[in-house]
């Protein structure tokens, strides 16, 4: 299992929750001074620049492995580093699993997230989301085993384990129930080609994704 962008707060919440179900964990991260929190997950640490590689570089960090998470991201910032980490970088991890041969590939997206998105490109936020509708975009009209998770506001809270789907935009998400999500994404490969939008809630998560299937 892969995890780009395995520093992200999600990242390490999802590595050990990922670790103890079994999987062996790579958690592909930029800086190396990362790795000793990544390593304490359980996760192997993997430095990577995927904003720098090409698609032969990063389908040769995913070669071997049965599945792709994206949780990276730019984290905000200038425009043009958004397009290049949440667009660009994105698309080519899509088509290096192609060529890699991993067809399972989970994106972490958010709520809401389309090219009929609606914020005003003098809005900050415009730049992450049009690169986010535009990797959504490219990643369903790819052959992978795609599922693309829409959590909405993400919050600090503890996971409870329960969520609401399809979740409502302005409500909370915890980063640990985003995580059990995955995780749960991941042991559903009927889920392929589905968009999942969710916020925290009353259903336990297997049995909210149980209703989707």
């Amino acid at each position: 299992m892969a995890v780009i962008g395995g520093h992200g707060k999600v990242a390490l919440l999802l590595a050990p929750l990922l670790v103890a179900d079994g999987h062996e964990v790579t958690s592909i991260i930029r800086n190396p001074e990362h790795a000793p929190d990544v390593e304490a997950t359980g996760a192997t640490a993997r430095v990577a620049d995927v904003e720098q590689l090409d698609t032969d570089g990063i389908a040769d960090v995913l070669r071997g492995h049965d599945a792709v998470v994206w949780s990276a991201g730019a984290g905000g910032g200038a425009p043009e580093r958004t397009y290049a980490v949440d667009r660009d970088a994105a698309i080519r991890s899509m088509d290096a699993a192609a060529q890699a041969g991993v067809r399972r590939y989970v994106m972490v997206s958010y709520h809401g997230a389309g090219q009929d998105h609606g914020v005003d490109p003098d809005d900050a936020f415009y730049a992450y989301a049009q690169a986010k509708a535009d990797a959504d975009t490219y990643l369903k009209r790819t052959d992978l085993a795609w599922t693309i998770l829409g959590p909405s506001r993400l919050s600090q809270d503890p996971g409870s384990g329960r969520i609401a789907t399809p979740g409502v935009e302005d409500a909370a998400a915890s980063r640990a129930n985003v995580a059990a999500v995955v995780v749960a994404t991941l042991d559903r490969p009927d889920l392929a080609g589905r968009t999942i939008e969710f916020n925290d809630g009353d259903t336990p998560i297997a049995e909210a994704l149980a209703d989707l299937g």
